[in-house]
């Protein structure tokens, strides 16, 4: 495979990269992939194992930097993420993938801004990131036809109360970081915006719990489910018992089993 690096928009003169992996036996077909760090650390590179493993099974992989806490506050990462996704979707002739088929991927912190994107897409919030080249923000659409969530922080204020519980400062200041205040972190629950019927798109989802997850609450979890469950959504859970919090961002054999699991959401979705 190869890739290449590209600036996919420049708020404010800041350039926002992708990293963008091209398969050497390309299968028609994008995603775009969208990493943690408690909204305020890694960045396009940091989720390279599942990016390598996508682009070798044919995936056109387009993983992205975004603007983080505490330097910037939500709702700027997901603004940035729907431009990245218009970006991908602007390119998708170029590249050679069905602009129709993108898919969305994101762990921890990315597992919650590729659902609150996803369910979102094209609300005013989520056209605030100008994406570069040609098209407007109107007419071009942030909507993707699946979202992938690896232990996703899906309600940011549980989280951010069970960190206090659990004595986490290193995760309470990352919330302080990222979010004005508390009330933010209630509304960009994934839950409380399926249950107020907030959301204007609903793809597809696969959730992915590790079963020592000492960050994503497995109750917390599980309530979002039953939020996309009870909003008519489709969703496919996996649990990977004795696992911790993003064991896939190095090569194992459970990355592996969770490559696999992604890969075979992927397949059913686009069958």
């Amino acid at each position: 495979m190869k890739f290449q690096d590209i600036t996919y928009a420049t708020p404010d003169d800041l350039p926002l990269l992708m990293r963008v992996y091209f398969p050497d036996q390309p299968i028609g077909h994008g995603i775009v992939m969208v990493h943690g760090g408690a909204w305020t650390a890694n960045d396009r590179l940091t989720p390279y194992v599942l990016n390598e493993a996508l682009a070798k099974r044919g995936m056109v992989v387009a993983s992205l930097d975004f603007r983080c806490g505490p330097d910037f506050q939500h709702p700027t990462a997901s603004s940035d993420i729907a431009a990245g996704i218009r970006f991908v979707r602007n390119n998708a002739k170029e590249w050679g993938i069905d602009a129709e088929q993108i898919g969305l991927i994101g762990s921890s912190s990315g597992g919650h801004l590729v659902l609150f994107t996803a369910i979102q897409p094209n609300v005013a919030m989520h056209q605030q990131t100008v994406f570069t080249g040609q098209g407007t923000q109107l007419d071009v659409s942030a909507e993707v036809a699946y979202v992938i969530a690896l232990w996703p922080v899906s309600d940011p204020l549980y989280r951010y109360h069970h960190a206090i519980d659990t004595n986490r400062p290193e995760l309470i200041a990352a919330h302080d970081g990222f979010f004005v205040d508390v009330n933010q972190m209630r509304e960009a629950s994934v839950a409380k915006v399926l249950r107020d019927g907030e959301h204007t798109h609903l793809p597809p989802a696969l959730v992915v719990q590790p079963g020592e997850d000492a960050n994503v609450p497995r109750t917390m979890t599980l309530d979002l489910l039953s939020a996309y469950q009870n909003a008519n959504g489709h969703l496919s859970y996996r649990f990977m018992p004795g696992l911790p919090h993003a064991f896939a961002y190095e090569s194992s054999a459970a990355t592996t089993e969770c490559e696999l699991y992604v890969w075979q959401f992927v397949q059913s979705q686009l069958e």
